[in-house]
């Protein structure tokens, strides 16, 4: 059976994913850490120590899928930490996203070759967290649009009320990831977690201290969503 692969952010999942073993991976695009385990391989994208975090602008895509698919992956969750573009999205809502939009990012396996795919979202992985949701009692809200910046800084007030006329949640990481995945022939979706309304869209100021505290406590259920996936309720 194809391990499932999971990458993650803000919200550390390996301690809720059980025993890892972690390796070092090399391919042709860098260097990779890979956590694997029974049924799983896992990459925390800031990296594994808090001293050498890795920026968002900073990721190696590439070298992160690449591991993943030399490993025998070929379904790939991502869980993204996002700010909210609407209202009625608060902190707290878990998202799975349809769609995204990605203006600046560039994240690409090829060089030179005149390839052109046409991005999306894996419908089938999709499918899967949106039924592991339900299974395990969780709201997860089937659907929307979310919109990549490039980081590492937060958006304007004035960026934030153009995206919201387009998109639903923003974040710096998950519309990279999804081209590559496809670029390499496996399964993407993304179950988002909301940890703070976008800046200026509230009166109250947007603080890093916030989407911190608001991350931890939207752990458990993601966590939970997680764990239904790998456990084949989805």
């Amino acid at each position: 059976m194809e391990p499932l692969g999971i990458i993650s952010g803000t919200m550390g999942m390996g301690k809720a994913l059980g025993k890892l073993e972690l390796l070092q991976a090399e391919n042709e695009f860098g260097t990779a850490a890979v956590m694997a385990g029974k049924g799983i391989c896992y990459i925390p994208r800031h990296g594994t120590e808090p001293s050498g975090y890795i920026l968002p602008h900073r990721i190696n895509h590439p070298a992160n899928l690449k591991a993943l698919r030399d490993n025998g992956v070929r379904e790939i969750i991502g869980v993204n930490s996002t700010g909210s573009l609407k209202r009625h999205l608060g902190p707290g809502t878990v998202l799975v996203p349809d769609d995204f939009i990605s203006i600046v990012s560039g994240a690409t396996v090829y060089k030179f070759e005149p390839v052109h795919i046409t991005p999306e979202l894996s419908g089938k992985v999709r499918r899967k967290l949106l039924n592991a949701a339900a299974a395990c009692g969780a709201a997860a809200t089937d659907g929307g649009v979310y919109w990549q910046t490039r980081g590492p800084r937060l958006e304007t007030a004035a960026e934030i009320r153009f995206m919201a006329q387009y998109a639903d949640v923003v974040g710096m990481t998950m519309a990279s990831e999804a081209v590559v995945a496809q670029e390499l022939g496996m399964e993407y979706a993304s179950l988002c977690s909301v940890d703070n309304y976008a800046n200026g869209l509230v009166e109250k100021p947007l603080s890093m201290e916030e989407i911190l505290e608001n991350a931890r406590r939207n752990q458990d259920v993601i966590r939970k969503i997680i764990i239904a996936c790998i456990e084949g309720r989805g």
